[in-house]
């Protein structure tokens, strides 16, 4: 658990400085992924919050090797009561009234989940058989990638409301959720006995390290494209739930790992991803200003 909460801490302290590093370069497309990273490798600040998300991919990997995926999944989803306070604070975003009621959601799931855990009997699967893992990442992906293109096309119409990125965030969350389970499979083979030659040989003759090349490189440029256009108190969050969703739904079922046999445990943790379900669908899909923005508006005398 703690090296969860200090996941959260890293990828929350992460997103933010590349929001705020994409703010002051110049627009970003998926079209020209070349031009972006050459844009993004030039500022320190965004190379600061690189160097965050990749300590903690890191604190990732020591907790899929002691907690199960659901369980996990749990944890990391608290990181976005601190990731709408730190957008606020550095980043100037306010959110609506509508979005706080979705995110306080989050800490009573949390709660459920951190309930639920038993270590004596809670299972920690190792390993997956490779084509039940490609089964459910190649639609994923496909899936992800489309998602992303059909909301880039619906921004370029004028005429529509501006879009809040739930489209680009779920979309990035797709990519994301296939990224975990790899990082999981990836974890199995360490301290698993096999020596650190015979770890890496694992590795690299299973599909993990290509699913983590691909949801890198084509996360990297999606997710920069919808921080700048985005607000990122917004668009992490969704991308955070969808992977957390995915995640635990998906990655259960593939490593094979047992839900609580106690209805009660049983019914807390249910309970607790349906409500992180209720956060995403009660996300708004436009943007909508805060109401004290349109109260101050409206009392300005003309």
């Amino acid at each position: 658990m703690a090296a969860a909460l200090l996941a959260n801490v890293l990828y929350s302290t992460g997103f933010v400085l590349e929001k705020r590093a994409l703010a002051g370069l110049p627009e970003v497309s998926v079209r020209r992924p070349v031009r972006l990273l050459r844009m993004v490798l030039g500022s320190p600040l965004w190379i600061a919050g690189s160097a965050a998300l990749a300590a903690g991919f890191g604190a990732q990997l020591v907790v899929y090797r002691t907690l199960p995926i659901a369980a996990a999944q749990g944890i990391f989803v608290s990181g976005l009561v601190l990731l709408v306070l730190l957008s606020a604070r550095l980043l100037g975003e306010r959110t609506t009234g509508r979005e706080r009621y979705a995110l306080g959601t989050i800490l009573p799931a949390l709660l459920m989940v951190v309930l639920s855990l038993d270590r004596g009997s809670d299972t920690v699967g190792r390993d997956a058989p490779y084509p039940l893992v490609l089964l459910v990442c190649v639609p994923s992906l496909w899936a992800g990638v489309a998602l992303y293109r059909a909301a880039e096309r619906r921004a370029r119409h004028r005429h529509r409301p501006p879009a809040t990125g739930v489209e680009y965030g779920v979309a990035v969350g797709l990519l994301y959720g296939v990224s975990s389970l790899a990082v999981k499979g990836v974890s199995g083979y360490l301290g698993a006995g096999h020596g650190p030659l015979g770890a890496v040989t694992g590795v690299l003759r299973s599909p993990y390290p290509y699913l983590l090349l691909f949801t890198g490189a084509f996360g990297l440029v999606m997710s920069q494209a919808a921080l700048q256009r985005c607000r990122a108190s917004l668009v992490v969050p969704v991308c955070t739930t969808v992977t957390c969703l995915f995640t635990a739904v998906l990655g259960t079922l593939t490593f094979g790992e047992a839900l609580p046999h106690d209805p009660l445990r049983l019914s807390l943790r249910i309970a607790g991803t349906a409500l992180a379900v209720a956060v995403l669908l009660t996300m708004p899909k436009h943007h909508e200003e805060p109401r004290d923005a349109l109260g101050a508006e409206e009392l300005t005398p003309p």
